[in-house]
């Protein structure tokens, strides 16, 4: 079991409800992630605050608040495509029991929809799975930047050697 190192939770909260879109930084180069994938409509960074190992977020590179209603049907599709294509590469490269795929935010912060994919290592026991297992409050796993970017290098060549002929965003 990997180590954790706390989280001040407070100040995670002040500074989601009060700072500027991480995502829109992101997308603006002015908040750097371990970025695993990227095309024109879409980006795919590993989290900052992983309670997983593995743990992936993707999300639109434009600012949109809902996770249907600000998209066309072929826009959320095409996404759930690469939603698909990102979990996938993560069970290859990451030990998972199971793939908890959902999308978390709120109008109050964090409002730029995002989708969060966490991989679930075999073993663990029932009552710290689902939500339990993504409680920032019981902190986040100790990882070092360079195994955080040899990660994300790994996730990103599985999605290589998984993408069809037409990749998401055509």
């Amino acid at each position: 079991m990997r180590e954790k190192r706390p989280v001040d939770v407070a100040a995670y909260e002040k500074r989601v409800k009060e700072g500027s879109c991480f995502l829109c930084e992101l997308v603006a180069g002015t908040n750097p992630h371990h970025l695993i994938y990227e095309d024109q409509s879409a980006i795919v960074f590993l989290n900052k605050y992983p309670v997983l190992y593995g743990y992936t977020l993707v999300a639109p590179r434009e600012h949109r608040e809902q996770a249907t209603g600000d998209f066309t049907l072929e826009e959320y599709l095409r996404l759930q495509q690469l939603i698909y294509q990102v979990a996938e590469a993560i069970r290859q490269v990451v030990p998972t029991e199971r793939l908890y795929i959902l999308t978390l935010g709120s109008q109050q912060g964090n409002c730029h929809v995002h989708w969060h994919l966490a991989p679930l290592p075999p073993g663990v026991p029932y009552e710290h799975q689902q939500t339990a297992a993504l409680d920032l409050s019981k902190g986040v796993l100790a990882v070092a930047d360079e195994e955080m970017a040899s990660l994300a290098r790994s996730i990103r060549q599985a999605m290589e050697r998984l993408r069809p002929s037409s990749s998401p965003s055509n």
